[in-house]
């Protein structure tokens, strides 16, 4: 089985935590894209058509919101899980990333087996 990943965040070491954490997947054919900013995120999902997206909330240039959003409703991408990670855990914005189209909303820190976990899942692994 093979997929694509895109890691979305504008912190090095948050975009390296998740790498790592799913750097197995490599080994069976999955390939890791990354983006630092929201518009670099747009223009990757655009582009490679993810199978997932693990998108944080807050960035420069367009928020996760933003993001989620354009692929889901501008795109029609409804194939693509999209995972919004953020600090931000109150029920506000649980709805306000339902209301964008988020398949899943994980609060950090986050736990690295349960990403890995999750991207074996959507990829059917």
């Amino acid at each position: 089985m093979s997929g694509k990943i895109l890691i979305v965040d504008d912190e090095a070491h948050l975009r390296m935590l998740i790498r790592q954490a799913l750097e197995d997947l490599e080994d069976e054919g999955v390939e890791l894209l990354t983006a630092t900013n929201g518009d670099e995120a747009v223009a990757a999902i655009e582009a490679d058509r993810p199978n997932l997206v693990f998108l944080d909330v807050m960035m420069p240039k367009r928020s996760g919101f933003d993001v989620c959003q354009h692929a889901k409703r501008t795109l029609g991408l409804s194939d693509v899980y999209i995972v919004l990670l953020t600090a931000k855990g109150q029920e506000f914005d649980r709805q306000k990333g339902r209301d964008v189209g988020a398949d899943l909303y994980m609060t950090k820190p986050f736990d690295p087996n349960a990403l890995l976990g999750k991207a074996r899942e959507v990829l059917g692994m």
